[in-house]
């Protein structure tokens, strides 16, 4: 039979500590937490905290999740009907697990026009208006990226 193996990270013995993944980990010894350094979505497993003491061993098993969400806005649809411009934009994170999409704007007079939960928005707006901006935001369980979209003439690709 195959036994198991583990990839050990870092190892403390008697107030000494010698870390096997220079450059990928910073150990805080005030605390005993273990930082991961610019972790990407390989990381993204389970890791074991073990401490042994004589021949006694405390296991605890922790599962590192990885999020992503950089969104960007692509424009689907632009057509100008009756001096007004009708639009639909798409927001999208090119990687991402649990990504959810909202749309707003801090201008309180666009708010209203901006607000729609969901990747895609549809809106029309007058063409003397183009001074105004949406916002979408991509959230993970634990952060969120803003990307805004100007808009300008109708009839101008961004």
């Amino acid at each position: 039979e195959d036994p198991g193996s583990k990839l050990v990270l870092l190892k403390y013995v008697g107030g000494n500590y010698t870390s096997y993944v220079q450059g990928q980990t910073r150990f805080h010894p005030s605390d005993f937490s273990l930082e991961l350094l610019n972790t990407s979505r390989q990381d993204r497993q389970l890791y074991e905290y073990i401490v042994s003491k004589g021949s006694v061993e405390k296991v605890w098993q922790i599962q590192l999740e990885v999020y992503d969400a950089h969104p960007s806005v692509k424009v689907l649809h632009r057509v100008l009907v009756n001096s007004s411009c009708s639009i639909t934009l798409n927001c999208t994170a090119k990687r991402g697990d649990n990504v959810t999409y909202s749309w707003g704007s801090e201008d309180t007079s666009t708010s209203g026009l901006c607000s729609h939960n969901g990747s895609l928005l549809h809106l029309s707006y007058p063409l003397q208006n183009t001074s105004m901006a949406c916002a979408c935001v991509a959230s993970n369980p634990i952060s969120s990226q803003v990307v805004a979209f100007d808009f300008s003439d109708c009839s101008h690709e961004q």
